[in-house]
């Protein structure tokens, strides 16, 4: 059971005060929450890609390899890139230079991305929003198995017998798949034998084991090993030394991103009652103290099975002492107790089969 942070670099209003942080000081701000999450413990940390004002990061391997060498052993991944609208020879050769500079911890997380600035960004048509990511993925896989490769597609440039440098330090280099939890997309990662990513964000966590049933009967189909898949979770949720405390803090700047998120996309509005429905044992929100968020994670992998939780801090603009606050209990306190109770449980399972 792996355990770390997301983040997608929010530079919104502060609720407060109304202030808005730079690109610059928030992009600082996150490589200091990489080390920190390095030296309490932390399994990963992932950082999005946007494309718009209120995200900081447009290039995720960018700022992870400014902590790549600062960090020991905490494993450093995009979450997401948008391959769709991106190229994957520059996608592969960009983390292939994480996986040196970081000496074997990079991953990538690919997805059609539920933001769509980048697509006329850099020229491409929406219409294509499906095809675009089949082929791009289609072009990195083989990029990833193969030093040279011969490849014809319809939205970028053949590709004649040609190398694609520098090559990873891991073979191959992890690739997941990301995805809200569409069934396509769980069908697409199984039948590929690719890890698969979901974001569970609204509703209840037990709604996508229908989702992770299909993606391992996909596997199955193919010839995979089932038993070697990898699940992961990427979650909203913070942490804070009481659970009381960790509302009154978190709400705000989440209520605010939530109901800009509402006004784009045409849902209703997010409200205290949605929040605190969301915080519940079966919620997708994991905020809490230690043992409230410890609980919700033991519960997502004891009735869901994912194997990785990612918890995503925080949403919308919050104090930087708070979130490295979090992400200190996370990796100190919460980790902990999650690793030794998935391992208990896993062990008497195991004895009992």
């Amino acid at each position: 059971m792996e355990i770390g942070i997301t983040t997608f670099v929010e530079t919104t209003p502060d609720v407060s005060t109304g202030e808005v942080k730079s690109h610059a000081e928030r992009i600082r701000e996150v490589v200091e929450e990489i080390i920190l999450a390095d030296q309490v413990g932390l399994d990963v940390f992932g950082v999005g890609e946007h494309h718009r004002a209120d995200y900081a990061c447009s290039a995720p391997a960018v700022l992870l390899a400014a902590a790549a060498s600062q960090t020991q052993h905490i494993r450093l991944t995009s979450a997401v890139s948008v391959l769709s609208s991106d190229d994957p020879v520059r996608v592969y050769q960009e983390f292939a230079t994480l996986d040196a500079l970081s000496n074997g911890r990079a991953e990538i997380m690919a997805g059609r991305g539920s933001f769509i600035e980048s697509f006329p960004l850099f020229g491409y048509d929406l219409q294509d929003y499906d095809e675009l990511f089949d082929e791009k993925l289609d072009l990195l896989l083989k990029i990833r198995e193969s030093e040279k490769i011969t490849w014809n597609g319809k939205h970028r440039p053949s590709i004649d017998n040609r190398g694609v440098y520098p090559r990873a330090t891991q073979n191959p280099l992890p690739v997941w798949i990301a995805s809200g939890g569409t069934p396509q997309s769980a069908i697409r990662a199984g039948f590929l034998g690719l890890p698969l990513v979901l974001a569970i964000i609204g509703g209840s966590p037990l709604h996508f084991e229908n989702v992770i049933h299909l993606y391992k009967k996909a596997a199955k189909q193919a010839g995979h090993d089932v038993s070697k898949l990898k699940i992961a979770s990427h979650s909203h949720g913070f942490i804070a030394e009481t659970t009381a405390i960790a509302k009154e803090k978190f709400y705000p700047s989440t209520a605010q991103a939530m109901n800009v998120l509402a006004r784009e996309r045409g849902w209703g509005p997010y409200t205290r009652q949605t929040f605190d429905e969301a915080s519940s044992l079966e919620g997708a929100l994991y905020v809490g103290d230690v043992a409230t968020v410890a609980e919700k994670i033991i519960f997502l992998r004891k009735n869901v099975g994912i194997t990785r939780f990612m918890l995503h801090v925080p949403v919308g603009s919050m104090p930087h002492e708070d979130v490295l606050d979090a992400i200190k209990l996370l990796g100190t306190e919460v980790a902990p107790i999650v690793k030794d109770e998935i391992n208990r449980w896993e062990a008497e399972t195991e004895d009992t089969l």
